[in-house]
């Protein structure tokens, strides 16, 4: 008989998919599944995770500390114990705080687990240390602040609420590879109540076949496309005026502002036709079932956070938050109301020290003043979870930061990634079926637990572990360093007002969806007077803030194509990579089989460049080498290249990254990913 165990998908997804995992013995696992009593996950998951058995029993997998005896980047490495490897990043970091100060050491981290044990416990090790912080800019930093600008708040209607919808806009994501449930959620409301399916997005996605309508408009023109829309919604009487008066800041300046972007004015910035935008603002406007899941996709770029508040405001026009399976989705985190005073080490933090931008790690690496405050330089990381080398913005100026060899480096890691590779100490790291962690879901409103499962293969340890084993080390008493990760768990699930770990444990999930009410705003939205902000307080969000339209509007600061860059470039997610996590594994890499730059034909033929031909794309940061791959459902002088791909799939051994820019997005940062003006032509 089969024996599964019940966990949670741990990897940088929203959906954060309860599973059931089939257990062969103390050692070895066989399928993975969906847990089909979650009524989110409801059975179905991604097919990267469902042949999971490839990734935790890899013969690529790290299983001994090593310790670096050749130039930085020559792959020399040898063996060595653990003592002898703590012992030595111990020292390595005591040696920088002697020379520089305790902000010379920098620990950075990101989504590689989003477990909160396991990727927030370095954080504990940081404060306790009194070492540099870190600003999050990788990935959501730029949609959160778009989010509040409206709103006030990190939640929102329920995603399953999706099935009751009669139009479902997914805006700005694809979640046939990023976000699979959404799927099963849309096609129950197109079953259910023939529901439409809109989706916006640059190129023909996965998700945009199977849609009723695609808008493929230009990257970083979002902004324009929404005001258009919310013309027309104003224009042809498809307002709730009721619900603007009650619920909005200021509707009637914001119908006047709206007056002059106009389909045409739209049409002109997106690439779109009149007769697209009035037909999706026509269809938008028809329901109040109109259900719209913001994707990150559209976020990233320096207008992503004006942006992402102009989409925001369209339910609010409608009142499409008064009804079941009607208003936005995007994050639901501020439901969780977690204490994280232990984990973190919150009650030592000093809120002097300085905080350090996670996606500028180039310039910082390089020394660039402005970059590390007119601080010391960064001498010494501790690096989990994030492979900078294959996935932070402009890989070159990263790349050169790593080959200091004045810089020490460790990697805690379960695969010789990019940045392993530059590291002078890589520690073997558990998978999450090896050890115990704690989940929330940003896509839907569950928290779940997942007990180990397994043995941990070899000489590997937790995040967790190698933590305390260096707060130990370097003389911190913070009781944090001396709970097991069980006690851990139930310290942060009691204190935060949850049920305490072994009930979780044999409940397998806890539900924290707030009321229908609240998740809607019913009883205001999260601002002193309750409204909706059509024209939001920009210069609370970020420092950035004198440029940005104080409404909603096309904020013209991307980085346009020119004659030089005639192209603009979006780097979307690979169906069976996420970021680089299963770049290692042979069925994701089968399935994506080369690197490819999707260019309109007509593009091509204009560069007498054909289907399957190598080429290069560049700019003044970098250039790659990859194929043609000629497609349509893309606008001209749109270009795609689905990613990421580790860096040696490249001739020039950097990776996608290479092309894209460390600038910020306004007003607060974050990187601009899909913000990118390139050139292409023939490989010589």
């Amino acid at each position: 008989m089969l024996s599964y165990r019940s966990t949670a998908c741990p990897h940088d997804c929203p959906s954060t998919c309860a599973l059931e995992v089939e257990l062969i013995d103390s050692k070895t696992i066989g399928s993975v599944r969906g847990a089909r009593e979650n009524t989110y996950t409801s059975g179905v998951i991604c097919a990267k995770v469902a042949r999971y058995h490839e990734r935790v029993h890899s013969p690529d997998r790290l299983t001994t500390p090593l310790i670096r005896v050749g130039r930085k980047g020559e792959q020399r490495f040898a063996r060595a114990s653990w003592d002898d490897a703590l012992d030595l990043i111990a020292g390595q970091f005591q040696r920088a705080t002697e020379r520089y100060g305790s902000e010379a050491v920098w620990p950075y981290y990101y989504g590689g687990t989003m477990g909160i044990l396991q990727r927030f416990g370095i954080e504990r090790l940081r404060h306790a240390m009194r070492y540099s912080g870190q600003k999050e800019g990788l990935c959501v930093g730029i949609a959160r602040t778009g989010w509040l600008a409206g709103i006030g708040k990190i939640m929102g209607a329920d995603a399953r609420e999706i099935a009751d919808a009669e139009v479902v806009v997914i805006w700005g994501g694809n979640p046939v590879n990023t976000q699979i449930n959404i799927m099963t959620h849309t096609t129950r409301a197109r079953k259910a109540n023939a529901a439409k399916l809109v989706v916006i997005d640059p190129y023909r996605t996965g998700t945009a076949a199977a849609a009723d309508m695609h808008l493929a408009l230009r990257p970083g023109t979002d902004g324009a496309l929404a005001c258009a829309v919310m013309h027309v919604l104003f224009a042809e009487g498809l307002a709730d005026q009721a619900y603007l008066e009650k619920y909005t800041d200021c509707p009637d300046a914001f119908r006047r502002h709206l007056e002059t972007r106009t389909p045409a004015w739209a049409a002109a910035i997106t690439g779109l036709s009149v007769d697209e935008i009035v037909a999706f603002a026509r269809l938008y406007g028809s329901t109040k079932k109109s259900f719209i899941k913001c994707g990150y996709g559209f976020s990233r770029s320096r207008n992503g956070s004006v942006n992402f508040h102009a989409v925001t405001c369209l339910p609010a026009v409608t009142g499409a938050w008064t009804v079941k399976g009607g208003g936005a989705s995007w994050h639901s985190s501020d439901i969780y109301h977690w204490d994280r005073t232990l984990l973190e080490g919150l009650d030592v933090k000093d809120p002097s020290i300085r905080m350090l931008q996670q996606s500028r790690i180039g310039p910082i690496l390089n020394g660039d003043p402005a970059d590390i405050k007119d601080g010391p330089p960064v001498a010494a990381m501790l690096i989990q979870n994030i492979n900078p080398c294959a996935i932070a913005p402009d890989t070159n100026a990263v790349m050169r930061g790593f080959a200091r060899e004045d810089l020490f480096v460790c990697v805690h890691e379960q695969f010789m990634t990019d940045t392993a590779k530059m590291a002078d100490v890589v520690l073997p790291a558990t998978t999450f079926l090896e050890h115990d962690d704690l989940y929330q879901a940003g896509g839907h409103t569950h928290i779940q637990i997942g007990a180990r499962l397994i043995e941990p293969l070899e000489e590997s340890r937790s995040n967790h572990s190698v933590i305390c084993a260096l707060g130990k080390r370097l003389g911190s008493q913070h009781l944090g360093f001396a709970m097991t990760e069980w006690e851990m768990i139930d310290s942060i699930l009691t204190t935060s007002g949850w049920p305490d770990a072994d009930t979780l444990l044999a409940k397998r999930w806890h539900d924290c969806a707030p009321s229908f009410d609240e998740a809607h705003f019913l009883n205001g939205f999260n601002f002193p007077d309750g409204k909706f902000r059509f024209k939001p307080d920009w210069k609370s969000l970020g420092p950035d803030s004198d440029r940005v339209p104080p409404m909603p509007d096309h904020f013209d600061v991307i980085d346009e194509a020119s004659e030089n860059l005639p192209f603009r470039l979006v780097t979307a997610p690979a169906r069976t990579y996420l970021n680089t996590t299963f770049t290692e594994t042979p069925g994701s890499r089968k399935r994506e089989g080369r690197p490819t730059v999707m260019i309109h034909k007509n593009d091509a033929n204009g560069l007498d460049i054909a289907d399957g031909e190598l080429v290069r794309v560049g700019n003044d940061r970098g250039a790659i080498t990859l194929h043609a791959s000629i497609v349509a459902g893309i606008n001209l002088g749109t270009v795609i290249i689905e990613s990421v791909w580790p860096n040696d799939a490249f001739p020039e051994g950097v990776g996608i990254n290479a092309l894209t820019s460390a600038e910020q997005a306004y007003p607060n940062g974050g990187a601009v990913f899909h913000d990118t003006a390139v050139w292409i032509r023939k490989a010589a």
